[in-house]
């Protein structure tokens, strides 16, 4: 896994092929010590990028607590434009207050890449709060400027020539963005985050999960009626978003080292066989309904 390095887009930043999700760390229930141990231990097997978000709870501050005294061995990627007192969401303000916060809170004197989180389309189309992050890239806090999100508002990320990476779902179920987005970002040489790898791993539940996050996965998945093992499921859906044509790294989120060796293993084995490849690409096509990706 330390080999597995790839360039994030234009920016001369190497990231893993398989990041950290931080969204696990964000509960200030769970125990302090052991979180600290699990991000050392990633950072110990070759997992570079740790993305996290101001809207991740606690996840940020551990980051900082945990692993700033490696700051020169990983990636940060975190998120901005809301949650900071007394400033209203969604403004220039807001996003040079939340790096500010986030430079404080990570202990750190620079942040590698900043997202907008799933910035509404107006607001983005607005320009401010793009203008804003692009300032803390030239003042030196912010190496990339860059965008997450889906949909019309990726579309636009890509082409209004304001990031230099993006962030946006890729899996099985989730392939819209690989057919429209993506191609543009490649093309623009973007760099691409992959979150949900995994789809929330809907083949867990025999009967339709209603009201939870996999749920329209579920959905998807069903109508597909892809011919994997049910054991097969994890290995097949992590390899084929971590080697879907641009993507940088894809992001899985754990508590438990175990997982985390377990999907390096997975990574190791590389690209999926063309004609699985196919026959997920095809079975999503077959299947579409219109489906978006999902924020």
């Amino acid at each position: 896994m330390k080999n597995k390095k790839r360039v994030y887009g234009s920016t001369g930043i190497e990231v893993s092929a398989l990041g950290f999700g931080a969204g696990h760390i964000g509960d200030p229930n769970t125990d302090e010590s052991a979180t600290g141990l699990l991000l050392n231990q990633a950072l110990d097997l070759g997992i570079t990028l740790f993305d996290t978000a101001r809207g991740y709870g606690v996840s940020e501050e551990r980051i900082g607590r945990h692993l700033s005294h490696r700051r020169k061995e990983f990636v940060i990627s975190t998120k901005a434009g809301y949650g900071i007192d007394g400033v209203p969401d969604w403004t220039y303000d807001c996003i040079l207050a939340g790096v500010e916060r986030a430079l404080r809170v990570m202990n750190t004197d620079y942040l590698d890449i900043v997202h907008l989180h799933s910035c509404p389309l107006d607001v983005l189309e607005r320009g401010d709060v793009a203008r804003a992050l692009q300032k803390t890239v030239s003042d030196g806090k912010v190496r990339a400027a860059a965008y997450s999100g889906e949909n019309r508002e990726l579309a636009y990320a890509v082409t209004c020539g304001c990031f230099a990476g993006i962030q946006c779902s890729v899996n099985l179920c989730d392939q819209r963005s690989l057919e429209e987005i993506i191609p543009t970002a490649i093309k623009n040489n973007i760099g691409i985050i992959a979150k949900r790898p995994l789809a929330n791993s809907p083949w867990r539940y025999d009967e339709r999960p209603y009201g939870h996050y996999c749920e329209d996965y579920w959905v998807r998945l069903r109508k597909m009626s892809l011919p994997i093992d049910l054991q097969e499921y994890h290995e097949v859906a992590l390899r084929f978003a971590v080697f879907s044509k641009g993507v940088s790294s894809a992001i899985v989120g754990s508590n438990n080292i175990e997982h985390i060796k377990h999907n390096i293993g997975l990574v190791e084995k590389g690209p999926l066989p063309a004609d699985v490849l196919r026959g997920i690409q095809d079975a999503f096509r077959d299947s579409d309904e219109e489906w978006v990706g999902l924020v």
